[in-house]
């Protein structure tokens, strides 16, 4: 399996995940991983250039910065959080942190992506997950980490990356009796797929990236242990796997794929399921 992943990686992938590969099973320096997200750093502190590929151009952009903290949290490299929490703090004082800004309205992106400047819970709680998996401190994400918990606690409908999102923020945040009591409530909570595409969806794995997660009681074992099985069976032909939402652009499939293959395998060792 890794092996028929690596050969699609070297095939197909960006350098960023063929680094974050060799990192993860081939025994790669992080000091790797870090500069290839490097490259797409800006000179404002935030990340830009298509690091996340629905969101293409120059300009710094939420889903880049949670994307690049994500990796950073993989290769444990805490001390490149603080140039995007600066970045966060002029962008976005208030710790509400937008899905796009409208700095990137001329610049091709994905037609989900509102580039509105309005801030939401989508992406507050996932930056505000990957900052406290990096052990960060900051007074702006004590203001974002209030407002998650004032959306979080008033949700009633949500959609999956929006339920995703909280989980994210609940598996990472300090105050872990709070986090109990409120993934007890989301739990309960149907997340609507209306105006998804057919067949997208977010499975048990997404929610419960480990076996720690506290969505993890969102599901019985024998649920997990079958979405596992689908994961695990999922590995194509050319040994990636697919993602579950439309690529808007031809260039971003196997973008996208080799995301989506290396997360696979990081989620199948998680579990157990490969060393």
């Amino acid at each position: 399996m890794i092996e028929q992943a690596r050969t699609f990686l070297w095939t197909n992938a960006r350098t960023l995940e063929q680094r974050w590969f060799e990192h993860a099973f081939d025994g790669g320096k992080a000091e790797h991983v870090v500069n290839a997200v490097l490259a797409y750093r800006n000179d404002d502190g935030g990340y830009g250039h298509g690091l996340e590929p629905d969101h293409r151009g120059p300009t710094s952009q939420p889903l880049h910065a949670l994307r690049a903290l994500q990796v950073f949290a993989e290769v444990n490299a805490p001390e490149h959080a603080e140039p995007i929490l600066a970045w966060l703090t002029d962008t976005c004082p208030d710790g509400a942190v937008p899905f796009g800004m409208s700095t990137s309205k001329n610049h091709p992106k994905a037609p989900w992506i509102a580039a509105d400047d309005q801030g939401g819970l989508l992406l507050t709680a996932q930056i505000a997950a990957g900052l406290y998996a990096l052990n960060a401190t900051d007074p702006w994400l004590e203001r974002a980490t209030d407002y998650c918990w004032q959306e979080i606690e008033k949700l009633e409908k949500t959609h999956p990356y929006e339920l995703r999102a909280a989980a994210m923020f609940l598996d990472e945040v300090p105050d872990r009796s709070r986090a109990e009591l409120a993934a007890a409530r989301l739990k309960h909570l149907t997340p609507s797929t209306e105006g998804y595409a057919d067949g997208e969806a977010l499975e048990p794995h997404t929610y419960a990236q480990k076996p720690t997660s506290l969505a993890r009681a969102w599901f019985t074992e024998e649920e997990l242990d079958k979405d596992l099985d689908a994961l695990e069976r999922g590995q194509q032909e050319d040994g990636g796997w697919n993602f579950g939402f439309p690529a808007f652009t031809p260039i971003v499939d196997f973008e996208w794929r080799s995301i989506a293959t290396v997360d696979a395998l990081l989620t199948l060792r998680r579990y157990g399921r490969i060393s």
